[in-house]
């Protein structure tokens, strides 16, 4: 029997998808390009990705009891369909890089430096195995705990940091062009490939089938929301200039803010929340790597795989994060050329083989 999941627990998954690294990373790259616009950048990338999220739903509505690896398989045939499952389970390979380096660079560089990095690596790999054995409905309902996470963290920052807060800082809008603001939202976009590959496979699994595109649209926004603060915020306060000199630009915002006299290192109480969301994401990509792969060699059950696919993981995510210099030349250039262009062109494809193949289709 397939197990199902509320739309609020995959609201709750869509936003602690995206949510990690969106703040952690991203911010800092955009401002290195445009400055003072990224707020905008995040804007226009948000608004792209709610129109895309509504696209993916409607190409799995039209064989909502398969993901679209089975859709895939259902129109051309089974080769098809393990060709899918590799380019899937690739991309989440992948995102592994963007995903441990938010991990490791919070931890390590902010609260534990003497630590090996293969410390939380371990942790990271460890807890998410451990999460995904017992299956999605147990990540989605942590995921619900990582929302309250998330709304606690951003009310603390802007509590903590409001009174330093220079609306000055965000004019002049478009300061970079109307191209190179809207081009930088790329690595945000980057981003939100995670939630559009993760519902591309997990989306049969959710009940309700009527309220699939008003909740995943719902949880797009939700979580747009979420993650639009920190760019304005971090311009207002530290300004765009000191924001793009961080690769985790996120802390030195938490360090900056403050509520009272007697609350000291604010960012260990921020970081507790943002722990959460960062191991949803994490936990999510192994899930849905174990999916692909037990799709790839035909298993009944993806259990068996999760702990070669977790030490797969935990040694490409290591790779990438020992060396900061190159975690930051993937995140900023092959993460972005490969989540792009697998997340856009695999549900495009399959959209377009779906009418010319509709027949295949018509009794699901």
């Amino acid at each position: 029997m397939r197990v199902q999941i509320t739309n609020g627990m995959l609201m709750g998954l869509i936003i602690n998808m995206v949510y990690a690294k969106a703040i952690g990373l991203t911010q800092g790259s955009m401002a290195r390009e445009v400055g003072r616009d990224i707020w905008l950048s995040t804007i226009i990338a948000n608004m792209v990705a709610a129109a895309f999220i509504v696209f993916v739903v409607l190409v799995i509505q039209r064989m909502p009891k398969g993901d679209l690896i089975e859709q895939g398989k259902k129109m051309i045939g089974a080769w098809f369909g393990k060709l899918l499952a590799i380019i899937f389970f690739i991309y989440f390979l992948c995102s592994m890089g963007p995903i441990m380096a938010t991990f490791v660079y919070h931890l390590k560089d902010y609260f534990l430096p003497d630590a090996h990095t293969m410390v939380f690596i371990i942790v990271a790999m460890v807890v998410g195995c451990y999460a995904i054995y017992f299956g999605i409905e147990v990540i989605a309902r942590m995921a619900l705990v990582g929302v309250f996470s998330v709304l606690s963290l951003n009310i603390l920052l802007l509590l903590g940091s409001i009174a330093k807060f220079d609306i000055r800082e965000l004019l002049p809008i478009f300061e970079s062009g109307v191209v190179n603001t809207a081009w930088a939202g790329r690595h945000l976009f980057a981003d939100w490939t995670m939630v559009f590959m993760m519902i591309a496979l997990i989306l049969p699994n959710v009940k309700q089938i009527k309220v699939w595109k008003r909740s995943n649209l719902a949880g797009v926004l939700y979580g747009a929301g979420f993650i639009l603060m920190w760019p304005i915020v971090e311009t207002g306060v530290l300004s765009a200039r000191v924001a793009g000199e961080y690769i985790v630009s996120c802390m030195q915002m938490a360090r900056s803010a403050q509520i009272g006299v007697y609350i000291h290192r604010y960012e260990m109480i921020m970081v507790a929340f943002f722990a959460v969301s960062l191991l949803t994401q994490s936990m999510m990509s192994l899930y849905c790597a174990s999916i692909s792969l037990q799709k790839v060699f035909g298993l009944k059950s993806y259990r068996p795989l999760i702990i070669p696919v977790g030490l797969l993981f935990g040694g490409f995510g290591y790779w990438i994060v020992f060396d900061h210099a190159r975690a930051m030349r993937f995140i900023e250039h092959e993460w972005i050329g490969i989540s792009l262009s697998i997340a856009i062109c695999v549900p495009l494809f399959i959209w377009l083989v779906g009418f010319a193949l509709k027949d295949k289709l018509k009794n699901e």
